[in-house]
């Protein structure tokens, strides 16, 4: 049966991943709805090669902008803002959702999927960083199917006897070997990191990634969010959990058990591989992706990471374990530190240091509602901007 695809965040690297896909196989996949934050020119194309019913933009003047640029193409309706992204996000019409906005602004349409009972295809790890289990709460309540794609858990999610995914403690699971790049700074001095760019840290040298998501790669920050996200999808620990840096990024993740065996996931580090994977399931599709060269690739290496020089893994499994409120804060901080880094106002081996300042100055609550979750955010980010200014400041006198 074909399948009706909304993809929110159509035009970052999962969207445009994802399409690519879809247009190789147009006897399966049919494109119900596309979303992006302002890229106007980027949508207007997309709208006129996919005829989405819908098109969702993040403000008015972006919306109105492509309306107007889709003048005369009644096929595609233009909605805005974030009522447009949940409208369709659980539209009824549409079965299978892509999640792929980046941070906490992919939270509610991707509930919104998961309250409608889609197959939801989660590539936004804040959703789960930021209300665990209230949101795998939902999924269950919803009878939604929810399939990971980052490649690392897609990878785990692959290595596991599919009728355990969510009961790992009694499938004879003893641990999950999250795999990390390193990002490009692996070999990097600490005095070294405060003096790195941001050109040079949304420089990953094997995945092609959106600038926040490089920056997280860069300081170990995603493989923190990743660590919370394995918790909640495979119900997990981080005791459980152990990151391996592995520079080639050609095995995606592995799984141990307790006979001995370790199974892993390899491939070439192609994101259509793990997207392919979650939009076809349980049945294998061409991705387009190149076969692995293993007789090229020679050798595997891995190392453990260095929580000294990159202490944000370290406070990611912090934040898990301190539970309520904190990963929410975590997350918060972190995406308010990136974005000034990105803007030249942060020193890159500062951005950890903002987060924990946060972590210590925002009170964790019960996260029992997703009202709390949302105003711990605004917390978080209040604060956080407050130190930034703060050591600005310092920094100056």
């Amino acid at each position: 049966m074909k399948r009706n695809v909304t993809i929110l965040g159509a035009t970052g690297s999962i969207g445009l991943n994802t399409l690519d896909v879809i247009r190789r196989h147009p006897d399966r996949f049919g494109v119900y709805a596309l979303t992006a934050s302002t890229s106007v020119d980027c949508m207007v194309d997309l709208c006129l090669e996919f005829a989405p019913q819908y098109a969702v933009m993040a403000d008015e003047p972006s919306a109105q902008s492509l309306s107007e640029r889709l003048a005369g193409n009644d096929r595609t309706r233009v909605l805005v803002g974030e009522e447009g992204l949940c409208q369709v996000a659980g539209d009824p019409q549409c079965d299978t959702v892509m999640a792929a906005i980046v941070g906490a602004a992919g939270l509610l349409p991707t509930l919104s999927a998961v309250r409608a009972g889609k197959r939801v295809l989660l590539a936004n790890k804040e959703a789960l960083v930021m209300s665990g289990k209230l949101f795998m709460d939902a999924v269950v309540e919803a009878g939604a199917e929810l399939l990971p794609i980052d490649s690392e858990h897609n990878a785990i999610f692959q290595c596991m006897p599919p009728d355990r995914i969510r009961d790992t403690r009694g499938a004879g699971i003893t641990r999950i070997l999250l795999t990390a790049s390193g990002g490009p700074f692996r070999t990097f001095s600490a005095e070294s990191l405060r003096s790195v760019l941001p050109s040079e840290a949304c420089s990953h040298p094997n995945w092609s990634m959106g600038q926040k998501i490089s920056v997280d790669s860069a300081t170990l920050m995603n493989k923190g969010l990743e660590l919370i996200e394995a918790c909640w999808l495979f119900n997990t620990t981080p005791d459980l959990v152990e990151v391996h840096v592995h520079p080639e990024s050609i095995i995606h993740s592995m799984v141990e058990y307790a006979d001995g065996s370790v199974l892993a996931q390899l491939g070439s580090p192609d994101m259509r591989t793990p997207i392919a994977n979650g939009l076809a399931w349980p049945e294998r599709i061409d991705a387009g992706v190149a076969p692995l060269d293993l007789f090229q690739i020679g050798k595997f290496h891995f190392e453990r990471p260095d929580l000294d020089r990159f202490p944000c893994l370290r406070l990611a499994a912090e934040a898990f374990r301190l539970g309520g409120t904190a990963p929410a804060v975590l997350n918060a901080a972190n995406e308010e530190a990136v974005a000034a880094f990105l803007d030249g106002k942060l020193c890159f081996a500062d951005i950890a240091v903002i987060i924990e300042q946060t972590l210590a100055r925002v009170a964790t609550v019960a996260a029992d509602s997703f009202e709390t979750i949302f105003e711990k955010d605004a917390e978080a980010r209040v604060v956080a901007r407050e130190q930034m200014f703060k050591a600005s400041v310092e920094g100056h006198s």
